[in-house]
């Protein structure tokens, strides 16, 4: 099991809690204009000439400002919404993480606004900038991979934000998660001490599960000297690809027999799936390892061995860090790593 870090902080100056707020006054003065300008170039950008737009839109660009779509309508400057954006929400990966951000977040009553932003940096960046202009008082993002944009209006807009499911040297405020990297290393390492000497893996084009892809097949063949087969799909994980994955697998990669290393447990449902319609043994001929522990893991035939992360316990933790911000001013650890394990089942 990888134990959990211990959490890091860092100097309260690096931390967007007392980062200034940009306002609609502080971009004018960078542009050169009254506030009003800026209302003025924002509301209706025909009133103003081009060139003062162009100082406008140069000043929001270095500021990282987003208006506010709710300018005048709160007496107070808590809006009580937390953003929530997930690249998916039919993934179950996430379910219970959320399902227990949201639950503690409305017991302390904050309303979540939630949007699916894609797993596309682009798209995370329109969705953040929508979302901020709603003035929410806090943001969990999945991951910790954004655009340098992204990081500029967050970093304006002053709120706790908390990244989830991953762990970097560099967060934006508030991270929790777990090292993908080590994640993948660990289930090599499973592998060839369980005697295996062949391995492959099926992913989907997830950027963290290509992540763990990479370090797993650096582990493997760094352990046995054996090249590591792969079947990469370009779309989100499904049943229907962990089976395309094992016939790939077998019919043009090259590989016969061994363990095989999914992005996911609905991945690897479906290699065993199409393990069993070929007739090969699982785990003599074929073993899988998945990813997730989903609560089916265990009721899959064979039971599916896994790298299990406690969602429920990680989604708890994002949400108190913010709670602690919003509601009593305390500063949060910058980083928290809540570990992995892997839980061996008869898959593997």
């Amino acid at each position: 099991m990888n134990k959990p870090t211990k959490d890091a902080a860092t100097p309260d100056s690096r931390r967007p809690a007392t980062h200034p707020v940009v306002t609609m006054e502080m971009v004018g003065r960078i542009a050169g204009v009254s506030q009003v300008t800026v209302s003025r170039a924002l509301s209706d950008p025909s009133k103003v000439s081009p060139a003062t737009l162009k100082k406008v839109q140069d000043a929001i660009a270095v500021t990282g400002f987003v208006p506010n779509a709710l300018a005048g309508a709160l007496a107070s400057r808590r809006s009580k919404l937390v953003s929530t954006l997930l690249p998916s929400i039919t993934n179950i990966t996430y379910n219970s993480m959320v399902k227990t951000f949201c639950e503690e977040m409305r017991a302390h009553g904050y309303q979540i606004m939630l949007s699916e932003c894609g797993f596309d940096p682009a798209d995370e960046e329109a969705a953040i900038m929508t979302h901020l202009s709603r003035r929410p008082d806090a943001m969990l993002l999945v991951g910790t991979r954004h655009t340098a944009s992204a990081r500029r209006m967050l970093l304006a807009a002053g709120i706790p934000v908390v990244e989830v499911w991953d762990v970097t040297e560099t967060p934006i405020d508030i991270c929790v998660g777990f090292s993908h990297v080590e994640a993948g290393k660990a289930a090599a390492r499973f592998a060839f001490e369980a005697g295996y000497s062949r391995a492959a893996c099926a992913t989907a084009n997830d950027e963290r599960a290509l992540r763990r892809k990479d370090a797993f097949r650096a582990e493997f063949q760094a352990l046995t000297g054996t090249e590591v087969a792969v079947a990469q799909f370009e779309s989100e994980a499904t049943l229907g690809m962990g089976r395309a994955g094992l016939a790939r697998l077998l019919e043009t990669e090259g590989f016969k027999s061994g363990v095989v290393f999914c992005s996911s447990d609905l991945i690897a449902h479906g290699v065993l799936l199409e393990a069993t319609s070929r007739g090969l043994a699982i785990p003599s001929t074929v073993a899988v390892i998945g990813f997730g522990d989903q609560g089916f893991a265990p009721d899959t035939s064979p039971p599916l061995t896994s790298v299990r992360v406690d969602r429920g316990a990680l989604g708890a933790s994002a949400a108190q860090y913010i709670l602690g911000r919003l509601e009593h001013g305390r500063s949060a650890p910058i980083v928290t790593d809540v570990g992995f394990e892997i839980v061996r089942r008869e898959s593997a």
